[in-house]
């Protein structure tokens, strides 16, 4: 078991230091210095609310694209910022132009919010939302990708695939998917909330039409900070969410993907522009450092914790399924109540999560996380199931 200091790393966060924080998959969390950023954008804005709005705005979100696109290997003219992937996602599948009987092939393990609008989208259109049941454990990677391709067929109007899953925290293979998907001429669109500045992002060698992730996660950026990103042969296709000074700008931009959707009426937007002191950020303190650390942390806490709770880990416990998160199956009929006793018992923030018939505990280990921290968790855990029946054992 790793054991260190991390009471420097610490310090450079907000967050509440009674509480145990395992949670970062959720929302994030922001560090000091890019809340100060964060901040320093926003008075800016309230000093010359209409220069910064109609003259500088554009200019700043610019730069901000272009540091972002540096970062996550792509053309910056390809990304606009949205508030979440949600968003994104809901601009992608309401311009699809869906027909009765297309279907949208997808796993089962995507996230909630996203099931619920490409359901939306396929009920309305008379389309059908096709989920392909992964077997958990996972055991290898051909054996998925090659299970979930045999579901395309000539009614497989796109994919939908997370590239870090939500509830069982796995990396899919969504390289390989794209690979064979754009071989068989079939629309590929990533999920990929969890994955800027938690794994490698590639975006020029990822062969991905379209791809979301959050930057308000791993990145570390304040809430309400995403990105998508479409090749151009698809951009042309997609109408605004919200029509705004965008359609018929009257000082149009080289990109009418660009105009469309980054002018959507008057908003905030300073989180957007803190993407540069991310990027700052994590060179200054040598992030990736702090991320293997990370990962060796969640590997090497995997076993107990499943020996514990008398489950399986979800996936081999390598770098090709597994990053800085780890969701354990565990059985109790009541989540809810597990979570609330873990937070006002124990003063331990993580999620107990639903998926189907199954029910997961995810932790997330970030670089102010240590040994420490899950020795509480597992010894919550161990009590919790000596004197309630909250958790039961099979």
């Amino acid at each position: 078991m790793q054991h260190s200091d991390n009471s420097s790393i610490k310090k450079l966060f907000l967050l509440d230091t009674n509480v145990t924080y395992l949670n970062f998959g959720s929302f994030g969390a922001c560090p000091k210095p890019i809340f100060e950023d964060y901040q320093n954008w926003q008075i800016q804005l309230e000093k010359e609310p209409v220069q910064f709005l109609t003259v500088k705005g554009i200019k700043f979100l610019k730069n901000s694209r272009e540091a972002l696109a540096a970062f996550i290997h792509c053309d910056a003219d390809d990304l606009v910022f949205t508030p979440n992937p949600t968003h994104a996602i809901n601009l992608i599948a309401k311009n699809l132009n869906l027909q009765a009987g297309d279907e949208i092939l997808t796993t089962d393990l995507e996230y909630g919010a996203m099931d619920r609008t490409w359901e939306y989208y396929c009920n309305s259109k008379g389309a059908v939302y096709n989920r392909y049941n992964i077997e958990l454990p996972l055991k290898n990677t051909a054996d998925l990708v090659d299970g979930f391709i045999k579901k395309i067929s000539k009614k497989t109007k796109a994919i939908f695939i997370s590239h870090i899953t939500s509830s069982t925290a796995l990396i899919l293979p969504v390289n390989e998917i794209c690979e064979q998907a754009k071989k068989r001429g079939v629309l590929t669109i990533v999920d990929g909330a969890h994955v800027p500045g938690h794994i490698p992002l590639d975006l020029s060698k990822l062969q991905a039409d379209i791809f979301t992730g959050a930057c308000h996660k791993w990145m570390m950026a304040p809430k309400g900070c995403s990105f998508l990103y479409v090749k151009k042969e698809f951009q042309s296709g997609l109408d605004p969410l919200i029509i705004s000074w965008g359609y018929k700008n009257a000082r149009p931009s080289s990109s009418l993907y660009l105009d469309y959707h980054q002018l959507n009426g008057t908003r905030d937007f300073s989180a957007y522009l803190t993407i540069p002191k991310c990027i700052e950020f994590f060179e200054r303190y040598e992030w990736v450092k702090h991320a293997e650390r990370c990962r060796n942390l969640v590997k090497d806490n995997a076993q107990r914790f499943t020996e514990l709770l008398k489950s399986k880990a979800l996936a081999p416990l390598t770098d090709e399924f597994i990053g800085q998160m780890l969701s354990l199956p565990i059985n109790t009929t009541e989540p809810e109540t597990l979570q609330r006793d873990l937070y006002e018992a124990y003063k331990i923030e993580i999620p107990v999560m639903q998926h189907g018939d199954h029910t997961y505990l995810r932790f997330s280990i970030q670089a102010f996380n240590d040994q420490t921290d899950l020795d509480k968790l597992y010894n919550a855990l161990k009590e919790i199931i000596a004197n309630t029946e909250l958790i039961q054992l099979k």
